[in-house]
């Protein structure tokens, strides 16, 4: 059993590092962004990129889609864009008398959502069901989707013009987010030299398919999990419950994703095991998107991430031994 999982441990770290020298062909300085999505991915996650326009958000989602050889489809949210356009709709076929089903964008590996929350919230609520089941439902008849499944959706700021926020439930579909952030001076001058003679994307090949990252994925759980583990990451989602910075904690699910996502790092660091260490890594990614502020630390222009890193500093660690 120990050297099966150890095996299993090689070889997704052996994957990881393929689709990361891949992604980092595309990617300029960008290492730790593209390993929470890689968590993402291994995972069984969503993704969700939130940053400024211009910097690399859906560039990164269709680099980590072509990495993988699986289906790809790209959905550009608008305000006019429906919710039949992501689903699908059952379309009356004159020729066989019967209505036949057309699979919406939302049918593929990897769901790019670009620009998610520039469409209304109705049009962003036909995610919900795909997110969390894997499957939509459309005229009563369910209709399961291709595994793996990812949606890796691309969000501006909410002060962005022409932006709607969105819904605490999509929000907590999400397993990390991330923000791409400016890249640095060598970085930029970096990018300047590679992409300004052609798109680099043309050039990228998959190192890997989907079939591979969907065993890889179902690997994940059979990372061991102490129990102290398990009642340190609790308390860590108790901590942004009852701080008195936040209206909204973290719920059940964002804990169910955290320790998926910590058995993933373990796994992409050579471990069979899970160490507190990666929840401590990954709670502010996993859990800050999740979290809505009070008006008193809104007032006090404190930012979600800092109280988020304030529960977790709350929290003792558990012992090593």
């Amino acid at each position: 059993m120990e050297r099966s999982v150890a095996s299993q441990v090689d070889e997704l770290q052996a994957v990881a590092q393929d689709v990361r020298a891949a992604v980092e062909t595309v990617i300029e300085g960008k290492p730790e962004a593209i390993d929470l999505a890689l968590v993402a991915l291994f995972g069984s996650g969503h993704l969700l990129i939130e940053d400024v326009p211009g910097v690399g958000k859906t560039m990164l989602a269709k680099a980590l889609a072509r990495s993988i050889a699986g289906t790809a489809q790209r959905i550009q949210f608008t305000p006019d864009l429906l919710p039949s356009d992501i689903t699908g709709v059952s379309i009356f076929n004159s020729q066989s008398r019967g209505f036949e089903f057309k699979p919406g964008g939302v049918f593929a590996n990897v769901v790019i959502g670009d620009e998610i929350n520039r469409a209304s919230p109705k049009t962003q609520s036909a995610l919900l069901e795909a997110m969390e089941e894997r499957q939509v439902t459309v005229d009563g008849i369910t209709h399961p989707l291709p595994d793996p499944f990812m949606v890796v959706a691309t969000q501006n700021p909410i002060e962005m013009e022409g932006t709607y926020p969105l819904p605490e439930a999509q929000r907590d579909r999400f397993m990390v987010r991330i923000s791409m952030g400016y890249p640095v001076r060598a970085a930029e001058l970096a990018m300047l030299d590679h992409h300004g003679g052609g798109n680099p994307l043309a050039a990228l090949r998959p190192v890997t398919n989907a079939s591979t990252v969907a065993a890889l994925a179902e690997s994940v759980r059979t990372i061991f999990v102490h129990g102290a583990v398990k009642d340190y990451l609790v308390a860590v989602l108790e901590a942004t419950r009852f701080s008195a910075d936040v209206r909204l904690g973290a719920s059940p699910r964002a804990g169910l994703q955290l320790l998926r996502a910590a058995r993933v790092r373990a796994m992409l660091q050579g471990r069979h095991y899970v160490i507190p260490d990666d929840i401590q890594a990954l709670a502010g990614p996993a859990l800050a998107h999740r979290i809505l502020l009070s008006p008193a630390a809104q007032l006090a222009r404190r930012s979600v991430d800092e109280v988020v890193d304030a529960a977790v500093a709350s929290v003792p660690v558990p012992d090593r031994d």
